[in-house]
């Protein structure tokens, strides 16, 4: 609901700060005094196109900042702006301001963050409906028809979406099936070779490194074998270094008592004897661990050379062979099987397609049903609003299968025919002025406030009525505006402004050169006064004030 309005340097005004609370708040005016002044600052505040003709004459920059109460959590324009990282504070309200240059360059923001003309006005749709003359937005718009009949319906539509999602998922599912057994099917005969050749390698994950650790082993040992053989031949025999070490050791322990440097000689001798085991044990197992077989070694090779080769040729590594060699033959496999498989996929979409088509022809159904019904209702709004030559339609027609979708299966729009006989057509290229405004107003009383924002402007939807006709349109739109509504009519007719909750003046003045257009509250005193002068004209006369008096009575 629009809260505030602030508007600087636009056309005539100058500056002006309004306050606006719930229920129908009127706007009146001589003609001329600026009423679509005042809408053409809110419409700049709602995204409309910035014409740099709307700063007022003399000053660089103009400037509107609308105040709105924040959307519920979890409203669509909440996930709007959450959408956007449009930050809102608990309790605090939404700002929306916009600033025009002379030179034609705007700027918008969203509580101060700044935002691009195209999100202000998906915002602003979500905000504010404006109907008047040139409407092309809210209820004519036939994108929201549906939605407005099935709210009018009380419609789940949700079961009907999710049975959308279900049967075009079960599509996908079996065209990627299809696609997938169409590729393999082209690609047999190098798959059958592919799984063979690899099936014979059966090459087995981690086999490449084991492979590579042993042959280098292998290499090392060929390279040292000799030089090791030589040195063991010292160690091998009576004639080895241990055996002569040992020798010298037995003749020593029989000195060793003679003289106390013979007996640490004789202790350094038995730690030279275990040194040099120690020595002989660590070369022979040495020798066995690079031990090797010729043969032995050019198999690693071979075997190595074959992995390394295969992985080169299907671009992978040596260690993905065997995954590789499961995925080609599960492509195989699904050749051999596809069509059990697409079967199972097939018999998964024709029930899918079953269920939507139920859940989608009980809403088709239910819409053309509540689709009667909106009819009479907005047949039982013409009359008193002297649209009694008028038909109303809601055309629900069914649409062709490849268009049916989340929404369902049929397409809704809303048709008038203003004369007898004249066939239906839409309400945008029948009806002009305040006709249009008036079967608006007709509709949106019949769907009982189905949808739409929380804020509605009507822009002289008593233009051309009078009398009953105006009192008619005043009714509707005060019971329009019950609840947490807010309406607002600029209005020409008396009968329409004693029906407002609040009653805002416009009026232009002049000192010297300068004119201003300003918008003030009026009072009960002054709210007579001038409902009186739309009655009288010029001069108010007592008649005109009685009857005023009159006409706020039956508030």
């Amino acid at each position: 609901m629009l809260t505030a309005l602030s508007i600087a340097n636009i056309v005539l005004i100058e500056r002006l700060d309004l306050d606006f609370e719930a229920g129908l708040g009127v706007l009146t005016g001589e003609t001329g005094a600026g009423k679509s002044i005042l809408l053409d600052a809110l419409g700049l505040a709602l995204g409309m196109r910035a014409d740099s003709a709307l700063v007022r004459q003399g000053t660089e920059k103009a400037q509107v900042t609308a105040s709105f109460t924040p959307p519920a959590e979890g409203a669509p324009l909440a996930a709007l702006l959450a959408e956007n990282e449009v930050a809102l504070e608990p309790g605090e309200p939404l700002l929306i301001r916009r600033t025009l240059k002379a030179d034609g360059g705007s700027r918008a923001f969203l509580n101060d963050q700044p935002c691009s003309a195209a999100l202000l006005r998906e915002v602003g749709g979500y905000l504010v409906e404006i109907h008047g003359q040139h409407d092309d937005r809210g209820l004519l718009a036939p994108a929201g028809h549906r939605a407005l009949l099935d709210a009018y319906a009380r419609a789940d539509t949700g079961a009907v979406a999710t049975a959308h999602a279900a049967w075009r998922a079960a599509e996908e599912k079996l065209t990627a099936a299809k696609a997938a057994i169409s590729e393999a099917e082209r690609d047999r005969e190098w798959l059958e070779h592919c799984v063979a050749e690899l099936q014979k390698l059966g090459p087995q994950p981690g086999e490449e490194a084991e492979l590579a650790e042993a042959r280098a082993a292998m290499q090392k040992g060929e390279k040292i074998a000799g030089d090791l053989g030589t040195i063991l031949e010292a160690f091998d025999g009576s004639g080895g270094g241990p055996a002569l070490l040992r020798g010298a050791a037995r003749r020593l322990d029989r000195l060793a008592g003679d003289h106390p440097l013979l007996a640490e000689a004789l202790a350094a001798l038995d730690r030279a004897i275990i040194d040099a085991d120690d020595a002989e044990t660590k070369l022979h197992a040495a020798a066995r661990a690079l031990e090797y077989d010729p043969e032995r070694l050019e198999a690693a090779e071979t075997r190595l050379f074959e992995l390394r080769a295969m992985a080169r040729k299907h671009n992978v590594q040596p260690d993905e062979l065997a995954e590789l060699a499961g995925e080609l033959a599960a492509r195989l496999d699904a050749i051999e099987g596809g069509s059990a498989g697409l079967a199972n996929l097939e018999a998964a979409v024709a029930e899918t397609a079953a269920a939507y088509t139920h859940a989608a022809t009980a809403l088709s159904d239910l819409r053309a049903k509540a689709a009667t019904r909106l009819d009479a209702a907005v047949a039982g709004e013409l009359v008193p609003l002297k649209l009694d030559a008028a038909r109303f339609q809601t055309a629900v027609e069914r649409l062709p299968a490849e268009r049916w979708g989340a929404d369902g299966i049929d397409r809704v729009e809303f048709l008038i025919s203003t004369n007898p006989g004249a066939p239906f057509a839409p309400l945008a290229k029948i009806a002009s002025g305040g006709e249009l405004s008036r079967f608006i107003l007709a509709l949106k009383v019949a769907l009982a406030e189905e949808g739409g924002a929380e804020t509605i402007i009507f822009d002289e939807i008593d233009r051309g009525v009078g009398g009953a006709v105006a009192s008619a349109i005043g009714e509707r739109l005060a019971r329009l505006s019950r609840g947490d509504k807010q309406l607002l009519a600029v209005t020409h007719s008396p009968q329409v402004a004693a029906k407002g909750a609040s009653h805002f003046i416009i009026a232009k003045s002049s000192e010297g050169t300068v004119t201003r257009t300003g918008v003030r509250a009026l009072d009960e005193a002054g709210r007579r006064e001038e409902i009186a002068r739309m009655l009288s004209g010029a001069e108010v006369t007592e008649e005109a004030r009685a009857q005023a008096e009159r006409l706020l009575e039956t508030i």
